[in-house]
């Protein structure tokens, strides 16, 4: 069974979804045949005690990445992969708009260039510089949204075509100002819930508050996994590391949401 397209939880009134689930869990679980944990296939609502059984999965299993499930009780993307198999959730490796697709490859092309600050944590670097002077920005200041806004430029001009991407070194000043490009933006709340929404070429933004933000690229999407290509950050997924990196994303680590610039 294909995942729903939204997040299964106590209260869901689709009782195929919720008696495929107990199925699943009884099976997952080994609890067939224990009364005191045995889920009623019988029975379509999704109660306290399914919940505790989905916790129960949660804290055995982990993500397509290897990593804990959150135990929450309630079935998001994450979950529902671990449960019915990759298959079963939404993926996306290819943009349909050859613009999007020549900013990813172009993307790709600094992170395989290994791009670095120099000096480490200077926000500067011979290719830094370059980000930065891309969008008129002074230099040594953060450079996430400056990379983004280069790999579109150089896409653009690869291929003819005009970049639709505001110019700006400002995460959430993108944010703000996307609509007046053509930018269709998708809060954070819309994907966790439906994955499927989120398409490669597309630029997550974070918000860390007190006006700074982070920001990159969605390379390619399995379920609930996002695997971006980030500028001013490094394995520890912060917003001020040392260089361009390829990283996969939980959806809920996107607190602010995604702009769209295909078709634009």
């Amino acid at each position: 069974m294909d995942y729903p397209r939204r997040i299964v939880k106590v209260g869901e009134q689709d009782v195929v979804i919720v008696k495929a689930l107990k199925e699943k869990l009884n099976i997952s679980l080994g609890i067939g045949n224990d009364p005191d944990l045995h889920l009623d296939l019988m029975d379509g609502n999704f109660g306290p005690k399914m919940k505790q059984a989905v916790k129960l999965f949660q804290a055995r299993n982990v993500d397509g990445e290897g990593r804990p499930l959150k135990q929450d009780g309630e079935v998001g993307s994450l979950t529902w992969e671990a449960l019915f198999g990759k298959g079963t959730v939404a993926t996306s490796a290819n943009p349909g708009d050859p613009l999007l697709q020549q900013v990813l490859k172009t993307a790709g092309g600094e992170a395989a260039r290994r791009v670095l600050e120099v000096p480490r944590n200077s926000n500067r670097g011979p290719q830094v510089d370059t980000y930065l002077r891309c969008v008129g920005a002074p230099l040594g200041v953060a450079w996430c949204c400056a990379f983004v806004y280069y790999c579109f430029e150089e896409a653009a001009g690869t291929i003819g075509r005009t970049n639709p991407m505001v110019k700006t070194a400002g995460c959430l000043d993108h944010w703000r100002r996307a609509p007046s490009r053509g930018g269709r933006r998708m809060a954070s709340s819309q994907a966790v819930n439906d994955p499927s929404l989120v398409k490669a070429g597309m630029i997550f933004i974070m918000d860390h508050g007190g006006g700074l933000g982070h920001t990159g690229l969605v390379e390619h999407v399995v379920g609930g996994l996002i695997t971006t290509i980030e500028g001013n950050t490094d394995a520890s997924k912060t917003r001020e590391g040392g260089g361009v990196y390829r990283l996969t994303r939980k959806f809920a680590e996107i607190n602010k949401g995604f702009i769209d610039y295909a078709g634009v």
